[in-house]
């Protein structure tokens, strides 16, 4: 899992940099809205709703944007929100798996679509890359004052499969099934995860060479960029040179 876990401290560092605070927050009023219209405005009840807040703290999101989010949720007249996936081909056949929140199926697909015709890719038929990710468990937690050996067999204990440690942040994954149970675990302990969330992570991974890898990458950050976009995952490889680079 090293370069999954590589490629999240890379995307964490150009987050930062980038200041894309904006596009952050809309994603994560997104998921409390969801959360919400599905299973009530109390958290308490509601583990999707308490993971999304959970989540909303962790990108230091003010108590009144959260507390409208759940406001928009609850409201009955405003706008559905659909989730849906598309999955293509980006430059060099590597593969581009794309999550989406919208209100507009038509908008969300013309607009993905344009972004893999445009930059050297091809939009696919829905299951084509199934077979080429595993979803698992992400958690992202603050090293603090956690005593490291002890927290890792707390971890363990709730079913982490891999566990790193860069640049004081813990990186988990954990198997899908045990997603709730690393949820209760760090929820019993009273800590906050920065983020948590289910992602589709490469069974194999591909690699290229510099300009190849940029023109990739550089999909990727169109595709993240839309509004409708909620999560892009993909089998590039990130080497440690192509890392620093980045």
């Amino acid at each position: 899992m090293s370069g999954h876990n590589k490629w999240s401290t890379i995307k964490r560092k150009k987050g930062a940099l980038d200041a894309k605070r904006s596009k952050i927050f809309s994603k994560i009023i997104k998921d409390i809205t969801i959360a919400v219209k599905e299973g009530g405005a109390d958290p308490d009840g509601n583990p999707r709703l308490r993971l999304a807040i959970a989540n909303a703290k962790g990108a230091s999101m003010p108590k009144d944007n959260i507390q409208r989010a759940i406001s928009k949720g609850a409201d009955k007249d405003a706008a559905v929100l659909l989730e849906t996936t598309y999955e293509g081909k980006g430059p060099h056949g590597i593969a581009i798996f794309v999550e989406c929140t919208t209100d507009n199926l038509q908008r969300t697909v013309s607009n993905i679509r344009a972004y893999f015709n445009k930059h050297g890719g091809e939009l696919g038929q829905n299951g084509m890359l199934n077979y080429m990710f595993d979803r698992k468990g992400v958690f992202e937690v603050p090293l603090g004052d956690l005593n490291r050996d002890d927290f890792e067999m707390e971890l363990i204990d709730a079913g982490a499969e891999d566990i790193s440690l860069e640049d004081d942040i813990f990186s988990i994954i954990t198997a899908m099934e045990d997603f709730g149970s690393m949820v209760k675990k760090l929820e019993q302990l009273k800590i906050e995860p920065e983020r948590a969330s289910l992602q589709r992570i490469a069974k194999t991974t591909v690699t290229l060479d510099e300009e190849a890898s940029r023109k990739v990458l550089k999909l990727i950050d169109i595709i993240e960029e839309d509004e409708d976009v909620q999560n892009v995952f993909h089998n590039l490889a990130i080497s440690d040179e192509l890392a620093e680079k980045l």
